[in-house]
């Protein structure tokens, strides 16, 4: 059986402040569809991915910018956080984790570390491991993003 990841939803509190947002990141608008007054939909899908957002008007009661830790996975960490920059996005300096991977929880759109010997370190992972590196940025209701730079992936992957 074949499971794959479609959608995944957020909590927003403005959906059209929202929409700005991710269509300034660079994600593509697949729908927004508002059939009735109480219901409107608006679906997303990072630039390369398979797998989408979506956020609207009764769509989830989850509490606005109580999604975090969702990962964007990219070949390039330097070239896609100046992507975003470049398209008016705030991210987070590119950082790694001194003992390599990073175990971490995600708070309010920001990374803490919470286990002994974590340090967040600023810049690329200076072996340049792959899943090591890191930026990270928030839409306007503090869902959380983190960029990770994956240039070989794990066997079976």
């Amino acid at each position: 059986m074949n499971l794959k990841l479609e959608l995944i939803v957020l909590p927003v509190s403005d959906v059209d402040r929202a929409k700005d947002f991710y269509e300034k990141a660079g994600f593509r608008l697949d729908i927004d569809a508002a059939p009735i007054l109480e219901w409107r939909a608006v679906h997303l899908t990072p630039p390369g991915s398979e797998t989408s957002i979506i956020f609207g008007k009764g769509i989830t009661s989850a509490e606005p910018g109580s999604t975090q830790g969702l990962y964007l996975i990219v070949t390039d960490i330097a070239e896609a956080r100046q992507e975003l920059l470049d398209r008016g996005i705030e991210v987070s300096e590119v950082f790694h984790d001194a003992r390599g991977r990073l175990f971490h929880n995600h708070t309010g759109g920001t990374i803490t570390h919470d286990l002994p010997g974590q340090e967040r370190i600023v810049g690329r992972n200076p072996e340049g491991d792959s899943y090591a590196s890191y930026a990270t940025f928030s839409d306007p209701d503090g869902n959380g993003w983190v960029l990770q730079e994956v240039t070989e992936r794990f066997p079976g992957r």
